[in-house]
């Protein structure tokens, strides 16, 4: 009875791999924005990034009001902080921060990560429930 039991759940499990591979995964979604995500770099000296903080946080503003910058964050973990940038690729995001005090300095690290729409939802526009390309 046991080894009935083992059979049917790998059966079970063959069948429902099986199901799974034939969804096709959802398309790629475009970029719409850059995430840009700061932290001071390891040994820069706090009390040196302090020195540039008012020409930062002014160059940033100018930032937001030219419409480069959507959002901004700061980490909940206090390690830095969060941008979303108006750019379609990593190089136009790293050319928007290219200027910016702390980033000229190089005081910082910056994580750029390419975002767009939740493509998931992709699943949910199509009549048969599947993706397409």
């Amino acid at each position: 009875m046991m080894l009935l039991s083992l059979f049917v759940l790998l059966l079970g499990a063959g069948v429902q791999g099986q199901a799974q591979a034939a969804v096709p995964a959802p398309a790629p979604a475009p970029v719409t924005e850059v995430m840009a995500m700061t932290s001071v770099k390891p040994g820069v000296a706090i009390s040196d990034v302090m020195k540039l903080v008012p020409d930062e946080v002014r160059a940033v503003a100018q930032l937001y009001m030219d419409g480069k910058i959507e959002q901004w964050y700061t980490r909940g973990d206090g390690k830095g902080q969060i941008f979303f940038l108006h750019a379609k690729t990593v190089d136009e995001a790293k050319a928007i921060f290219a200027d910016l005090p702390v980033v000229k300095a190089g005081y910082i690290v910056v994580e750029y990560i390419p975002v767009g729409p939740y493509s998931p939802v992709r699943f949910l526009t199509r009549p048969d429930g599947a993706a397409s390309h």
